[in-house]
C-alpha cells in the first residue's frame, strides 16, 4: 500500500511529512481513520503496527511483507488505512521497552477481531506465559481445556496477528525444539534468548 505523499514530484520532503500529518489528524477528526500503521525498526526487524480505536490489531514481520498485510487488512477490517504513527506512540515506546529489557509484559489495549473461535481462546492463555518462560504445544491444549487439540493450537500461534505482543513465540515443541514462528525460527530463538538474558 503505498503513501499518497511519496511520489509527488518536486515537494520537499518536511512538506510531504506536514501534509500527511495534517491528513492523518483531519481523517482522525473526521472519524474518518479506521486503521492507522507505522513502522517500527527493531532488533528482529522492521514491525509494522497497525490498531483500530479499540486497540493494537497487527504486528506484521517484513518476512509477512508489510504491504501484503496492509492490503489485507483493508479488506478484512476497512479500506480507510492510512500511516498515522502519533496514535502507536504508546505501542511503539512499550515494544521499545522490550527490546531494550526493560518491559516485560504489554499494556496494551488490543483489539483481536482477527482471531474467533478456538484461536481467539489459546490467544488470550498465551499473555498468561511469563517472560523468560516456556510452555510446550500440549501444554497450551491443556490450559485451554481441550489436551487432544495440538495441532489446533500449532494453527492459532501460526495465524497469531499480534506476535510479540501476544508472545507465541514463547510456546515450543514438547522435545523443546523452536517450532514454527511467524517472522521465522531464527527470530523466535533470538527472542527466548533475550527474554532469558534479561
Amino acid at each position: 500500500m503505498t503513501d499518497i505523499f511519496t511520489d509527488l514530484p518536486g515537494i520537499e520532503e518536511g512538506t510531504m511529512l506536514r501534509l500527511h500529518d495534517r491528513l492523518a489528524a483531519t481523517a482522525t477528526e473526521a472519524s474518518l481513520l479506521d486503521i492507522a500503521y507505522r513502522t517500527l525498526d527493531t532488533p528482529v526487524g522492521a514491525l509494522l503496527l497497525a490498531a483500530t480505536e479499540k486497540g493494537l490489531l497487527r504486528v506484521a514481520y517484513p518476512i509477512e511483507d508489510h504491504d501484503a498485510v496492509l492490503e489485507q487488512l483493508a479488506t478484512r477490517v476497512s479500506p480507510r488505512v492510512l500511516r498515522a504513527p502519533a496514535r502507536l506512540d504508546l505501542v511503539a515506546s512499550e515494544l521499545e521497552e522490550y527490546f531494550a529489557g526493560r518491559r516485560q509484559r504489554f499494556d496494551l489495549p488490543l483489539d483481536l477481531q482477527l482471531a474467533h473461535g478456538f484461536r481467539r481462546t489459546v490467544l488470550s492463555r498465551l499473555s498468561e506465559i511469563g517472560y523468560g518462560e516456556t510452555l510446550s504445544y500440549a501444554a497450551v491444549a491443556t490450559a485451554v481445556g481441550n489436551p487432544k487439540a495440538v495441532r489446533a493450537v500449532g494453527s492459532a500461534c501460526a495465524t497469531n496477528p499480534l506476535p510479540v505482543v501476544v508472545p507465541c513465540h514463547r510456546v515450543v515443541r514438547s522435545d523443546g525444539t523452536m517450532g514454527q514462528y511467524a517472522g521465522g525460527t531464527d527470530v523466535k530463538r533470538v527472542l527466548l534468548r533475550m527474554e532469558r538474558a534479561a
